[in-house]
């Protein structure tokens, strides 16, 4: 069900018209726009610079690509009957493309509060459906059968609203997907770099999802083998200029294939139903009763 931002009322249409006040959201790139007045890198706690880099760093990378799958599985192994799904924050449109790809009958929905991104998500993603948003204010109600984050709560402040948000725009039996960085002791220049509000331990991200409704059917870490290399990489001394988010990404071809390897390891043990203690970044997976 829709929800009007102007008046609040609840509604159902193929189209934004709201019956009870007539309001119509604006449209930017031909998609609807929810929070036209926000978006600047202050707000939002992101620099939208990154989506050209971003989207020519994703294909083939190791670690996006080995998220991909993770996600996919996940979305197979907890919510097989699921024909809806959101993305908040889709950015570039690369976890929406993946999902495409897996799951060819499921009806796909992005959103992100950059129009840029928007951009990008549109050519990779074209049968999906896109729209502006603050993730503050989702104007959805009991609509999606799972919802995905994925490396976006830690941008944004009150990322506790932006889950109970995600509760409401949830039908009942359905559930979340969320991914997310793990350790404080892992902050560097890469974190104040890509805008990052914090870093998760798993107790917070578990107890945050669990107070605003939902109940957690999975927690793992998981990069947890190159854990050791992301350490050295975060608090070796920096070039002026540089930054150890785009070393830990672009490595040589050979490498890259290597740490491929070892994800799809990682992978298939937490397939198997085993949790990894620790790692660089948090899988969460909860159901709405």
């Amino acid at each position: 069900m829709k929800i009007c931002l102007t008046c609040g009322h609840l509604f159902e249409g193929n189209d934004w018209i709201c019956p009870n006040c007539g309001h119509t959201p604006t449209r930017r790139q031909s998609h609807p726009a929810f929070a036209p007045d926000i978006g600047g890198e202050a707000q939002s706690g992101f620099d939208a610079r990154l989506f050209e880099r971003l989207a020519q760093s994703e294909p083939g990378n190791y670690w996006f690509e080995s998220r991909n799958r993770l996600i996919a599985w996940a979305l197979e192994r907890y919510f097989p009957e699921a024909s809806t799904f959101l993305e908040i924050g889709c950015g570039t449109g690369f976890v929406l493309s993946g999902i495409a790809a897996h799951f060819p009958e499921m009806r796909l929905f992005g959103s992100e509060i950059y129009s840029e991104g928007l951009a990008y998500a549109a050519a990779r993603a074209a049968g999906a459906a896109f729209f502006q948003m603050d993730a503050r204010c989702i104007p959805f109600k009991e609509e999606f059968d799972v919802i995905g984050a994925f490396d976006v709560l830690e941008h944004i402040v009150e990322d506790e609203e932006v889950l109970f948000q995600m509760f409401r725009a949830t039908k009942p039996g359905g559930g979340i997907i969320l991914t997310a960085p793990q350790h404080h002791f892992l902050w560097s220049a890469a974190d104040d770099y890509a805008h990052h509000q914090r870093r998760y331990t798993r107790k917070e991200l578990v107890g945050k999802v669990v107070r605003v409704g939902f109940e957690v059917v999975r927690a793992t870490s998981f990069v947890s083998a190159l854990l050791p290399l992301m350490l050295v990489a975060r608090i070796r001394p920096q070039k002026p200029g540089n930054c150890s988010l785009w070393a830990e990404l672009d490595v040589p071809p050979a490498l890259n294939r290597a740490f491929g390897k070892i994800l799809s390891f990682e992978r298939a043990i937490i397939q198997k139903g085993l949790s990894f203690p620790a790692g660089g970044s948090l899988l969460l997976v909860a159901r709405r009763r």
